[in-house]
């Protein structure tokens, strides 16, 4: 690895007159920047990314903003801060792009192998929990029609019934209880 450079390297505007004494006291060029850095460069822009050549392509758009900009920078000293800045910039650009060419589609693709249901299979199930539910006790069964057949919250059934939320959770859980220990429901586990 090699030293941070000593001071400013850059010829810029307020360094001109030095010439090429200034340069010498860093990185030379771009070049010699990115021979010396690259590396160090790439695992940070792979830490941005899950892959290896996105993230090769990510840091060669934050080199290509570094060398666009290699003559404004003063302070050569700060150039891995100035180049992970714009890995930074770039990311973020990149994952809004993409968002934004996400479109949802009028139809959703079925996924391919899964077998309809047989509805005669389906009307067995049903009757069978039913039957199941059917044995419950009157307030257990209360809610869990409630709960599941007629798709209300812990608190629209506790409303509805005039108890507590806690006592439509409890109950629900031993109703839920009961059902699993059912024999009838055994082949649907």
């Amino acid at each position: 690895m090699t030293p941070p450079p000593s001071g400013p390297v850059c010829a810029g505007a307020s360094t001109a007159a030095l010439g090429t004494a200034v340069k010498t006291a860093g990185y030379p060029s771009f070049s010699s920047y990115v021979r010396a850095r690259g590396p160090v460069l790439l695992r940070t822009a792979r830490s941005l990314t899950a892959n290896p050549s996105d993230a090769e392509d990510l840091l060669q758009t934050a080199l290509t903003k570094t060398f666009v900009a290699w003559e404004r920078i003063e302070d050569h000293r700060a150039l891995d801060g100035y180049v992970r800045r714009a890995l930074l910039n770039t990311r973020t650009s990149q994952w809004r792009k993409r968002k934004v060419d996400e479109f949802a589609c009028e139809e959703l693709p079925e996924p391919a192998g899964l077998p309809e249901p047989d509805p005669a299979e389906r009307q067995v199930l049903h009757d069978a929990m039913w039957r199941a539910v059917m044995k419950l006790p009157e307030r257990q069964r209360q809610m869990v029609v409630l709960r599941y057949y007629e798709d209300l919250s812990e608190a629209q059934t506790a409303e509805v019934l005039g108890v507590s939320i806690g006592t439509v959770k409890s109950a629900v859980s031993r109703a839920l209880g009961k059902l699993r220990e059912d024999p009838e429901l055994s082949p649907v586990r």
